[in-house]
């Protein structure tokens, strides 16, 4: 699988997930009715980001680490309506 195929599937699969909530974590905490869904996917992406920190200082885990905290950058932007379009049309921009 290439790698811009990797990322769609998991795009594609959050968004189905929200759209098409199943028995999952990610269809879990874009439903979640204690707190808004936003704040606890917010709260993902800072634990996440401190593991990222972490596991840098560590020498360990910084991969594992940093894909949990795009995964949930991901499942954010999925929960604001983002298209996967356009994180890359932005990160193209970067490369002009």
């Amino acid at each position: 699988m290439t790698d811009e195929r990797i990322i769609r599937e998991v795009y594609n699969t959050l968004k189905n997930r929200k759209i098409n909530p199943i028995d999952s974590y990610t269809s879990k905490i874009m439903q979640d009715t204690n707190k808004t869904a936003e704040d606890k996917i917010l709260e993902k992406i800072g634990e996440e980001a401190t593991e990222v920190l972490i596991a840098s200082k560590n020498n360990e885990n910084l991969v594992h680490e940093a894909t949990d905290l795009i995964f949930h950058t991901f499942l954010l932007l999925v929960y604001k309506g983002f298209e996967l379009d356009d994180l890359l049309n932005e990160f193209e921009k970067r490369t002009r």
